[in-house]
């Protein structure tokens, strides 16, 4: 199937093929969906073996990077592969529907997730750090009713159920709002650069302040509900973002798999490196020469905040053009993953702490790298095979394919 663009110097009278799509679907952005799916995975899989986590006596430093590259980007990414079909769905279907399949879709397996799912996986913890105690259901009334009451991963599906609601309720107040949001990514459609550009100042302009004044990694709470209290406008711009482009559709949309953007994804991929080396050199800087790493100076906040953002911009738009240049046709690896990803999301965590609190101590190898290594490569592989198979089992129930 071919189309012709509209006139252009570029396309005057050269035909364009649309984007390969499996139904609705663009199989470019429900394999990058997934392929961040297993990187949340192999993300928690290592956490207690690095720095950040420092649960478990065995760590190794590269597994510290790999952190670090995931919690710069994936969860924006996330939030701007959520907001591609929301314009489309809105349309297609009015804010009344489209509200009650976000309730489906999203409100309902946060509810499952917070009040069965994540106490449960969280009880794993509770047993490391203080033994059995008053058994599950105490811990899990304690949870419920006086807290702190964990949401782990799952925050991510409260916080876009809420932004799905501002969507909503763009659609009905200003409806060109979001549709000039797709015209200004569309501006100049043979020059990306513009797009990044403004995207990645965009990130700078909503991420830079909150972090300089509320600090890295505070969290904002109200039950099971958190969100990071300065990426908080980032994900919005991002979710934004996403149903602004969504907006445009086929062939002149910035995200055609013949357009620019893939066609140049060696830049994209440039600004990844260059930014994330900047991250990096930051955080090593801090760690090994600032008298008090817990208190830096002004200037590291802000360079940080900086890096974090342009990084952010640089390597969801390296995601993106990755997938749509090199995987958005045919078959891939990932695409077993397709029906199954958002279950193996919300169910991983259970499996994933569990096995970690098996692990908790245990020597496996004669170094602590190598025991470190074994230790997360365990705990992915048992942790994506549990949350598969359970996921396969769940959807034969009546209904639950509308949910999972």
């Amino acid at each position: 199937m071919s189309v012709v663009l509209p006139a252009t110097e570029a396309t005057e009278t050269r035909p364009v093929e649309t984007k390969p799509v499996l139904g609705t679907r663009n199989l470019a952005f429900d394999r990058a969906r997934s392929c961040i799916i297993v990187m949340v995975l192999m993300h928690h899989s290592v956490i207690p073996y690095t720095y950040y986590g420092h649960t478990d006596k065995q760590s190794f430093l590269p597994f510290d990077g790999f952190v670090t590259f995931n919690d710069s980007y994936f969860m924006a990414a996330m939030f701007l592969l959520s907001g591609l079909f929301v314009w489309s769905s809105l349309k297609r279907k009015g804010v009344g529907d489209f509200l009650r399949g976000r309730l489906l879709r999203l409100a309902l397996p946060f509810a499952i997730g917070a009040v069965i799912l994540m106490p449960m996986a969280y009880y794993a913890i509770e047993l490391r750090n203080a033994g059995p105690g008053a058994g599950f259901l105490a811990f899990w009334w304690k949870t419920i009713t006086v807290g702190p009451w964990e949401s782990g991963p799952i925050w991510f599906l409260a916080v876009l159920f809420i932004f799905d609601m501002c969507a909503a309720a763009v659609f009905s107040i200003a409806p060109g709002f979001v549709e000039a949001l797709g015209q200004i990514s569309t501006a100049r459609l043979e020059n990306p650069f513009y797009a990044f550009w403004m995207f990645l100042a965009a990130s700078v302009i909503v991420y830079a302040p909150f972090e300089f004044y509320l600090g890295i990694g505070r969290w904002l709470t109200l039950g099971p509900l958190a969100v990071q209290a300065d990426r908080i406008l980032l994900y919005l711009l991002y979710f934004f973002t996403g149903a602004g482009i969504g907006a445009v559709h086929g062939d002149r949309s910035l995200l055609s798999d013949e357009g620019e953007l893939a066609r140049r994804w060696p830049a994209w991929l440039v600004a990844t490196v260059v930014t994330y080396a900047g991250l990096i050199g930051l955080i090593f800087y801090k760690r090994e020469y600032l008298a008090d790493p817990n208190d830096p100076p002004g200037w590291w906040n802000a360079a940080h905040s900086f890096f974090f953002a342009s990084f952010s911009a640089s390597q969801t738009i390296n995601l993106l053009a990755l997938f749509l240049r090199f995987d958005s046709r045919g078959r891939s690896i990932l695409d077993p993953l397709r029906e199954n990803s958002f279950g193996i999301f919300l169910i991983h965590y259970v499996p994933l702490l569990w096995l970690q609190y098996a692990l908790y101590g245990v020597t496996l190898a004669p170094l602590q790298e190598e025991t470190a290594i074994l230790k997360a490569l365990i705990v992915f592989v048992l942790t994506l095979a549990i949350s598969w198979l359970a996921t396969l089992a769940l959807r034969r129930i009546p209904g639950a394919r509308h949910v999972l």
